[in-house]
């Protein structure tokens, strides 16, 4: 799929045609609509580069959920270490 914007468009931003498809890239991935690598891929850049332009507009890179934190924690007790919360 192609999207065109008008150049008139473009220019109301006041960003370069690069910067914009970083933007909407940046705000797809904080709005839950893609994933890191396909935010990246559509910004055109690498996964670190992306990540960069994430911390630069204050994005969070990685979100850690309750149910990371349930595997998280789920996994140092099968290590025998005592969860800091005990109700989980």
């Amino acid at each position: 799929m192609t999207l065109t914007i008008p150049d008139d468009t473009l220019e109301a931003t006041g960003l370069t045609e690069r910067e914009l498809r970083i933007e909407i890239a940046c705000r797809l991935y904080d709005a839950g609509k893609l994933a890191l690598w396909p935010a990246a891929q559509l910004a055109g850049l690498g996964r670190t580069e992306f990540e960069g332009e994430l911390v630069h507009r204050g994005l969070a890179v990685y979100r850690y959920t309750p149910q990371d934190l349930q595997q998280d924690l789920q996994a140092l007790n099968k290590l025998g270490r005592k969860s800091p919360c005990p109700s989980l």
